[in-house]
């Protein structure tokens, strides 16, 4: 049975998935979130997130304002379980939302299903995925005044990230944000400067229902996890009593995974959705809280040559989604991720500081030919991993093989020169694009650091 017959099959068998309500609960240490989903002669699932206490630190919270900002978060994290069924009928029980709301997430299910819905195989329009159904009643949110102060810098332990928080170190009231911590999110965290008070962890609990559902032939595949991140760090910035929420997604990100399509990967972490998150968060919440991101400006070869200079990240950071073994965090060397920051990081650190980093010379690697030729753009696609554009790839690689001497260059290198033509103009990619969100003063850190390594 293909995968788009399954589809069918599925959602006419299971036509109905239910948003039933959240809780939100308090032990000695934790804020306990739980949400409830169900899907009606399947299965029910009941998600939880948890936030330390201690991190509360606003001091006027409005008991609507929680949770609305929590019954949002549920919207987002409905879809890891939706994706199970694709049922046609989604309805909301557990808070309201308008016809203009409904519009909105259609949009963001669509287009941050759109790899699992490629990959999978299934031909559907944004109108036909779901049909929206709210059976609650609006409450106006009561007006009040919030004052926030501070900075809320999502981590995720790889070069971006790092580089944001060396751009934004002399900044006052910064906090890390960090979601189901690692040791390299939490080691790039404290040698940044942050102690335990600063970095604010929280605990994502995934329902082992919807993996044992995947083991027995449910659809599964990726979802839009960045939008998560962006309403769970705007609870975050809101009990923490912040200003802005700080994120580190580049230009790069708005580049389509298939060529000649609106299929992106990294959807959510593309300014299109950054601008729609804004407008949306503006317009139903109310609350002065800033949501951007720092190097929305540059472009991941900008990033690759800041983060040469950060020596004291090189042997924590980590970029790799395969990589882990229980407690033990490494390169895993074999996946499209290690293979780009291999690349967009060697025209600065290449041969013996990127070996050292990674254990080995990717670019000796004969059996990563289809994944190099993926990532400089001639193949179909680009892959399905947060990657650079083709243009920065190509652009890495060039720098790198005019350095060096053309009869001793290792094997991919060598296959790109017999095959391809040198790439060695940057003036696009060296160039700040004016195209974000990012607040003047902060622009001005994030040039004045390009400035410094020029």
């Amino acid at each position: 049975m293909s995968n788009q017959d399954k589809f069918k099959k599925l959602r006419n068998k299971y036509d109905k998935f239910v948003y039933e309500k959240y809780e939100i609960t308090y032990d000695e240490e934790n804020m306990n979130i739980k949400y409830y989903f169900n899907i009606p002669n399947l299965t029910s699932f009941y998600p939880q997130i948890k936030i330390k206490k201690k991190d509360i630190l606003n001091k006027n919270i409005v008991d609507e304002y929680l949770e609305t900002l929590v019954f949002h978060i549920g919207l987002v994290e409905l879809v890891s379980y939706f994706k199970c069924t694709c049922s046609p009928n989604v309805i909301i029980k557990a808070g309201y939302i308008s016809k203009e709301q409904i519009k909105w997430f259609k949009k963001l299910y669509y287009n941050g299903l759109g790899e699992f819905l490629y990959k999978n195989g299934i031909d559907i329009d944004e109108d036909e995925l779901m049909n929206i159904t709210c059976l609650c009643e609006e409450k106006k949110l009561p007006k009040i005044d919030y004052l926030g102060n501070g900075n809320l810098i999502p981590v995720g332990g790889g070069k971006d990230s790092c580089v944001t928080l060396e751009i934004l170190k002399n900044e006052e009231n910064n906090s890390c944000f960090i979601i189901n911590p690692k040791t390299p999110s939490l080691e790039c965290s404290k040698i940044a400067g942050y102690d335990d008070e600063k970095i604010i962890c929280v605990e994502r609990i995934l329902d082992r229902k919807i993996v044992e559902l995947n083991e027995k032939g449910f659809l599964n595949g990726h979802t839009p996890f960045s939008s998560l991140v962006a309403f769970l760090s705007y609870l975050v910035c809101y009990l923490q009593n912040k200003k802005n929420i700080i994120l580190s997604n580049e230009a790069s990100a708005n580049e389509a995974t298939v060529i000649g399509t609106n299929i992106n990967h990294q959807y959510s972490k593309s300014f299109e959705f950054e601008k729609d998150f804004s407008n949306y968060v503006s317009k139903y919440f109310n609350l002065d809280i800033h949501y951007f991101s720092l190097l929305r400006g540059i472009t991941e070869f900008q990033i690759g040559k800041l983060f040469s200079h950060y020596e004291k990240y090189h042997s924590l950071f980590k970029s790799c989604n395969l990589g882990s073994k229980e407690k033990e965090w490494k390169w895993c060397c074999n996946c499209p991720k290690c293979l780009f920051v291999f690349i967009i990081l060697s025209p600065f650190l290449y041969h013996n500081k990127l070996v050292t980093i990674f254990g080995q010379d990717l670019y000796e690697r004969e059996d990563l030919l289809d994944t190099f030729i993926e990532t400089i753009g001639y193949s179909e696609t680009k892959p399905f991993e947060c990657v650079g554009t083709y243009e920065e790839a190509r652009y890495a690689v060039s720098l790198l093989i005019d350095k060096l001497d053309k009869k001793d260059l290792p094997y991919l290198l060598k296959y790109y020169l017999e095959h391809y033509d040198l790439k060695l103009d940057g003036k696009d990619i060296l160039s700040y694009n004016e195209d974000n969100n990012i607040d003047e003063y902060f622009e001005k850190l994030v040039k004045k650091e390009l400035m410094k390594h020029v």
